[in-house]
């Protein structure tokens, strides 16, 4: 009798963590079905659709590729990692092969992160520029412009994401049992000292640019709410030049909720992050923090499909017509690879071509 009520306590506990451990890793597989799925159908519209391959295009492909890296790569290591624990009770890899694994996933999700941001910020302006000033839209936004915009993100974002553990020696990245992410982590007995304000760069960056990017949207609103306004009193439309079609006006609704919505994801992660520097353990609010910034990667292709008519438009011409017609005819598989793969080639020479519109 001793022995069986001595051991229950430890029994319920231990299927209290299963049970929790089950429904993270469905969670978790949600997310990367949900994220994979959705930022590929993007990138695909992207690369069929014709009219998608606008300075606008290439902002939203970029910020589908930086999510569609999150669900392909971050994600399934999290679910591997915990499936593992569920299933033998501890970590069967040694840690120098976890952290080395680390190295590679955390700065991919930092740099991401990173990347989701700046091209939301990008978004921003280029729509600001096309509601306010709209017949210097083609001038100032180009292609070429874009693209080069596109790359320097890319590559700062990334520089970015492994800038502390650069700086700082008692900077590791390990994988996280709480947040089940690879994430930067002070050596243990070892005190921040000095370089705890290094851990503080990603929420003052990224408040720094999503306070940047509110203040755009917030102008930008305020003109079409202006110029909805003076539509509305004179009761017709005018064919100036400096008109603005629906697509301009739904474009900027768009990026502005896309905008509210990772500032949303974002805040718990800077409020960890803080409390974490300030000595704060955090267990639990460290999981749905993250893994709130992390399903933020799904959500933008939600958001998408709910306000954004081309797209879905895109969406019907890459699914509706091209099935259709394949169904019909029954092109081999040879000649669907070959069709995507001068899309690619088409989308490439579109981007780097002296043609700056």
């Amino acid at each position: 009798m001793l022995g069986n009520s001595s051991s229950s306590p430890n029994c319920t506990l231990y299927s209290q963590d299963f049970a929790w451990g089950v429904c993270k890793v469905t969670l978790m597989v949600l997310l990367i079905i949900a994220i994979s799925l959705g930022n590929a159908v993007s990138l695909l519209v992207f690369l069929r659709v014709k009219q998608f391959r606008s300075p606008q295009g290439y902002l939203k492909a970029s910020l589908a590729l930086a999510d569609f890296i999150v669900g392909v790569m971050v994600v399934p290591y999290s679910v591997y990692k915990e499936v593992n624990r569920l299933v033998y009770g501890i970590e069967q890899e040694t840690v120098e092969s976890s952290e080395l694994t680390c190295y590679i996933i955390g700065p991919l999700f930092a740099g991401s992160t990173f990347v989701s941001i700046t091209t939301i910020f990008l978004l921003s302006v280029e729509r600001s520029i096309a509601v306010l000033k709209p017949l210097h839209k083609k001038v100032v936004i180009t292609k070429r412009r874009t693209v080069w915009f596109i790359l320097v993100t890319w590559a700062l974002s990334f520089c970015m994401a492994v800038i502390p553990m650069l700086a700082s020696p008692d900077i590791i990245l390990q994988y996280n049992t709480c947040s089940n992410l690879c994430t930067y982590e002070f050596l243990p007995n070892k005190p921040p000292q000095s370089h705890w304000n290094i851990m503080l760069l990603y929420p003052i960056f990224d408040f720094s640019l999503l306070g940047s990017t509110l203040v755009i949207n917030v102008v930008t609103f305020g003109a079409l709410h202006q110029y909805c306004k003076t539509r509305k009193q004179l009761g017709v439309e005018s064919k100036g030049g400096s008109q603005l079609s629906f697509s301009d006006i739904n474009a900027a609704k768009t990026i502005g909720i896309l905008t509210f919505a990772f500032a949303a994801a974002f805040s718990p992660i800077a409020i960890f992050v803080v409390g974490s520097v300030m000595g704060h353990k955090w267990c639990h609010f460290s999981f749905y923090a993250f893994w709130i910034l992390t399903s933020n990667s799904c959500w933008n292709v939600a958001i998408y499909s709910i306000w954004d008519p081309k797209y879905r438009q895109g969406v019907r011409e890459l699914f509706g017509k091209k099935v259709l017609k394949s169904v019909s005819q029954g092109p081999s598989h040879s000649m669907e690879v070959d069709s995507t793969s001068v899309a690619g080639v088409v989308v490439l020479k579109d981007m780097f071509c002296l043609d700056n519109t």
